[in-house]
């Protein structure tokens, strides 16, 4: 089994695929890594050679800023922008939508489940 970047390549998968489970890569950063690594798309996970997992590792490693650095950088991004209180931080502090979608109607993947509010009842 081939480990890239601290993830497991899942096994009897073409590697254009295959290396699309590591958080930043792609289906086009992937075909790239095979071009420059000299290897067949269309070589599955499980034929790869030791020589062919450590000419790709090598390049992912240098060329890329992948898994737990681009994560860190993702959050810290969003942490300075909810820090200097701009409209884009406020709207991730508050779990709303951050780029200008409506929420009257949709945006329920942001907010979460419906949560029901009851109407005033009427004096008799």
């Amino acid at each position: 089994m081939a480990r890239i970047a601290g993830v497991d390549l899942p096994r009897n998968k073409r590697i254009e695929i295959a290396l699309t489970y590591i958080f930043g890569i792609g289906r086009k950063r992937a075909r790239d890594i095979c071009k420059v690594a000299n290897i067949p798309e269309t070589l599955r996970t499980d034929n790869l050679t030791d020589d062919h997992i450590a000419k790709i590792r090598a390049y992912v490693e240098q060329s890329f800023k992948i898994e737990g650095d681009l994560r860190r950088d993702i959050g810290m991004s969003i942490k300075r922008l909810m820090d200097l209180n701009c409209f884009r931080g406020i709207r991730h502090r508050k779990g709303l939508p951050v780029r200008g979608q409506n929420t009257r109607s949709n945006a329920r993947t942001r907010k979460g489940p419906k949560k029901t509010v009851a109407n005033k009842k009427k004096a008799v």
